[in-house]
């Protein structure tokens, strides 16, 4: 692939059955992408984007976020991954905000 071409993944790492409360288990995620090389990522209150130049980067950053969890004691783990591999055309997560904000 194109340095110019990117991969742009939507994640969210839940937690089950740990209580209401899921955001001391969330930031292991959390440390994981934030800490993973050669990525762009934006959190938001629902999950995380994620822009990197493959796929192979997009599922291994999402295992070990998943794993993250696990490890930190969790029994129960859903992680849900949606993936958006474009590949007509160069562009990055803001692009597709734009898409969708701008006037016409």
């Amino acid at each position: 692939m194109s340095d110019d071409f990117t991969v742009i993944a939507e994640l969210v790492v839940s937690p089950h059955g740990v209580g209401t409360s899921l955001s001391k288990y969330v930031k292991e995620a959390v440390k994981v992408i934030d800490n993973y090389p050669g990525i762009r990522v934006w959190h938001h209150p629902m999950g995380t984007v994620i822009e990197a130049k493959s796929l192979e980067t997009i599922l291994d950053v999402t295992k070990k976020a998943h794993l993250a969890l696990i490890e930190y004691g969790c029994k129960r783990v859903v992680t849900t991954l949606k993936i958006d591999d474009r590949r007509d055309k160069p562009r990055k997560m803001e692009d597709k905000v734009e898409a969708v904000t701008e006037a016409d």
